[in-house]
C-alpha cells in the first residue's frame, strides 16, 4: 500500500494556519465539553440527564444536518464559517456569563445546549468542506485526517485542563476561555491567502439537493455498506461523555478522573487520525479493522483492572475510533463529485453526531440502571457486531465483481483498494 507522508496539507500556508487555529479553538471546546457534563452531573447526579444535554445538542445535527449540507454546497464555505465560528463564540460566552451571574439551571443548560446544535449544524459541512479547499486535489485525503486528527487530539488536553481547573476556576470562566479561543479560529478565516485556494464549483440552485445525496449513497453499494455500518457504530458507541464520566464515578470513584479518560482516548485518536492520512488512499479494510479495534478495545476498557489499566487501554479505543471515523469521511471524499462533498460531509455528521439524541439517552439509562460498564461495553458489543456484518456484505459483493474462469477457480481476493479493483491477501 503507497503511503503519503503523513503532514503533507501543512506544506500549505493556509493549511497550517487553519490547523493551528483549530487546534486552539477545539481545546477550549473540549474544555467547554467537559465541564458541561461535570455540570450536569454535579446538578443531578443521573446520567441519563446528561444524556438529555447530549440530546439537546446534536438533535439539530439530527434533524437540520442534511439539508445543512445543501446550504454549504450553494455557499462560499469561508464566508459561511466566519458566520457560524462567531455564533458558536458567543454561545459560550453567553453561557459563562450566565453561570458567572449563578443564573444556569438545567433548562438553560438544555436551551443553549440546544442553541448550540443549530449552530454547530450549519458549521461542520462549511468547516469541513473549506479543509478541502485548502490544499491539491491528491491531498484531500491527508487534509481530512488531519482535520480529525486536530478535532480529536485537542481532547487530549481539553479535558485534562478542564479535570484540573474547574475546581479552582469554575465551570464559568472555563466557558468564558472556549468562547475566546474562537478568536484563534477566526483569524486564520480572515487571514488566509484566498488566491491560493481551491474551491469546490458551488451546486446549482433548485433542483432536490438532498435527495440526490441519498440517491448518491443508495446507487454506490461500497458507500452504502459503510454508511450504514458507520451510523450504527456511531449511535451507540461513541458517546464517552455519558460512559466515561460514570465509569470514572462509579468504578474510580472520582469525577475528575473522566477528564483523564478523555485526554488518553484523545491521545489515541490522534495517533489513530495521523495514521490515517498518511495513507495514499484509504480503504475499506482499513475502515472495518478500525472498527474491529475499537470495540475489543471498548470492551477490554470498560472491565479494566484499575485506573492505569484504563489509561492504557483508552489508546486503541481512541485510535480504533478516529481512525474508523476519518476511514468514512476519506472514503466519501474519494468517489463523491466536488459539488456534492458538503452534503455528503454533513450525511457523514448525520451519522455520527445526529444519532447521539438516540444513542446518548440510551447509555444514559443503561449507566443508571444495568451499571457503569455496560453503559461503554453494549456500544463495543454494537459496533463488533455491526462491523462483522458490513464487512462480511463487503466481502462477499467484492467476491461477486470479481470474473472466474471456467477451468480455474478465482484466487481469493478481498478489496483493499476501493478503486474498482481488488488485489490479493
Amino acid at each position: 500500500m503507497a503511503r503519503a507522508p503523513m503532514f503533507s496539507s501543512l506544506r500549505h500556508r493556509n493549511a497550517r494556519l487553519f490547523f493551528i487555529g483549530l487546534l486552539v479553538s477545539n481545546v477550549g471546546t473540549w474544555m467547554q465539553m467537559t465541564a458541561m457534563s461535570l455540570l450536569v452531573y454535579e446538578l443531578t447526579g443521573s446520567a441519563a440527564d446528561v444524556g438529555i444535554t447530549l440530546f439537546c445538542q446534536f438533535l439539530p445535527m439530527l434533524l437540520l444536518g442534511v439539508w445543512a449540507g445543501a446550504v454549504a454546497d450553494r455557499r462560499d464555505n469561508r464566508t459561511m464559517a466566519l458566520l457560524t465560528q462567531s455564533l458558536l463564540a458567543a454561545q459560550a460566552l453567553t453561557l459563562g456569563t450566565l453561570y458567572l451571574l449563578d443564573l444556569v439551571n438545567l433548562p438553560v443548560v438544555y436551551g443553549l445546549s440546544l442553541l448550540l446544535g443549530v449552530i454547530g449544524a450549519f458549521d461542520n459541512p462549511a468547516r469541513r468542506g473549506f479543509v478541502i479547499e485548502l490544499v491539491e486535489p491528491q491531498e484531500i485525503t491527508n487534509a481530512i485526517s488531519l482535520n480529525t486528527a486536530v478535532m480529536t487530539g485537542s481532547r487530549i488536553l481539553g479535558p485534562a485542563l478542564a479535570a484540573g481547573l474547574k475546581g479552582p476556576l469554575g465551570a464559568g470562566w472555563l466557558f468564558i476561555v472556549n468562547g475566546v479561543s474562537f478568536v484563534a479560529m477566526l483569524w486564520p478565516l480572515v487571514a488566509i491567502d484566498r488566491t491560493k485556494l481551491h474551491s469546490a464549483p458551488v451546486a446549482k440552485r433548485g433542483g432536490t439537493p438532498v435527495r440526490d445525496a441519498f440517491r448518491f449513497i443508495l446507487h454506490d453499494r461500497r458507500l452504502l455498506v459503510v454508511f450504514v455500518t458507520f451510523t450504527v457504530v456511531g449511535t451507540f458507541a461513541f458517546n464517552y461523555s455519558v460512559s466515561l464520566l460514570t465509569i470514572a464515578d462509579v468504578r474510580y470513584g472520582s469525577k475528575p478522573f473522566f477528564g483523564i479518560l478523555l485526554a488518553a482516548t484523545g491521545l489515541g485518536s490522534l495517533i489513530g487520525s495521523l495514521f490515517t492520512g498518511a495513507r495514499a488512499r484509504v480503504t475499506t479494510y482499513w475502515f472495518f479493522g478500525n472498527g474491529l479495534l475499537l470495540g475489543v478495545s471498548g470492551i477490554a476498557f470498560a472491565w479494566a483492572p484499575n485506573a492505569w489499566a484504563a489509561l492504557l487501554l483508552a489508546l486503541p479505543v481512541g485510535f480504533g475510533g478516529a481512525a474508523f471515523i476519518a476511514a468514512l469521511n476519506a472514503i466519501v471524499q474519494q468517489e463523491s463529485p466536488a459539488d456534492m462533498r458538503g452534503r455528503l460531509l454533513a450525511l457523514s455528521a448525520v451519522a455520527f453526531l445526529g444519532t447521539t439524541p438516540i444513542g446518548a439517552p440510551i447509555t444514559g439509562w443503561i449507566a443508571d440502571h444495568v451499571g457503569a460498564e455496560w453503559s461503554l461495553a453494549y456500544g463495543s458489543v454494537i459496533a463488533l457486531v455491526s462491523v462483522t456484518i458490513g464487512f462480511t456484505l463487503r466481502w462477499r459483493s467484492v467476491r461477486a465483481e470479481v470474473p472466474t474462469h471456467q477451468h480455474q477457480p478465482a484466487p481469493v481476493l478481498v478489496d483493499y483498494s476501493d478503486a474498482g479493483g481488488v488485489v490479493p491477501e
